[in-house]
């Protein structure tokens, strides 16, 4: 990826929170002489390994976990495109153009694939307490017949990937002046949407990095 100093982000945990936020994965793997792209949401371990480790699980009928080889997990923060006209420097001499901001985090790491019962029942115990955890009724595993489940855990495979590298890139306008990003984060509110105001949030104000 093509990451300039100033759009580097390398604290753990700005880039553990945008996995939180964000957990389903554009995860690509080199296998059979070419490239396997899946959308795999993860959770991150963080106490495992030197720098945690990713855990999913993808369905049996899914060759890729038959052949695994080295791969990248992308989790995708807020996105926006930015429009130069919310720039003062535009009313001044014109020389601006569109961009796009993004934050955005790689996860690169060999992955493993398990096929134990108990293990892979663990995996999904835990994604499911993880994502029913902010449900006024949450569902648990222990909710469907014993035997439901055991036939549901015969049809998938679990995943784990031991993180050997971050990568992480904010693109938040961190390039123009201060007044320029103020009018980013003013457009960007004025506009709306899930996706601006995740990114105006990230837009820093005060000529810091966010």
């Amino acid at each position: 990826m093509y990451l300039p100093a100033h759009f580097e982000e390398t604290r753990p945990e700005r880039l553990r929170a945008l996995l939180r936020e964000n957990p389903l994965a554009t995860w690509v793997v080199q296998a059979d002489g070419g490239l396997q792209v899946n959308h795999i949401p993860f959770m991150l371990d963080a106490d495992r390994g030197p720098h945690g480790t990713l855990v999913g699980h993808v369905a049996r009928a899914n060759p890729v976990w038959r052949s695994l080889g080295p791969s990248v997990a992308v989790f995708q923060g807020p996105q926006a495109y930015i429009s130069p006209s919310w720039y003062p420097s535009k009313r001044e001499h014109g020389k601006v153009v569109p961009t796009w901001n993004y934050a955005v985090v790689h996860a690169h790491g060999t992955p493993r694939a398990i096929e134990a019962p108990d293990e892979v029942l663990a995996i999904v115990t835990r994604l499911t307490q993880t994502h029913e955890a902010g449900s006024a009724v949450p569902w648990a595993v222990s909710d469907a017949p014993a035997d439901y489940i055991e036939q549901m855990l015969k049809a998938i495979v679990g995943i784990e990937i031991a993180v050997e590298r971050w990568v992480g890139k904010w693109k938040a306008s961190q390039n123009r002046g201060v007044p320029d990003r103020l009018g980013t984060v003013a457009g960007l509110r004025q506009r709306g949407g899930e996706q601006g105001l995740g990114m105006a949030a990230l837009v820093p104000t005060d000529g810091a990095a966010p």
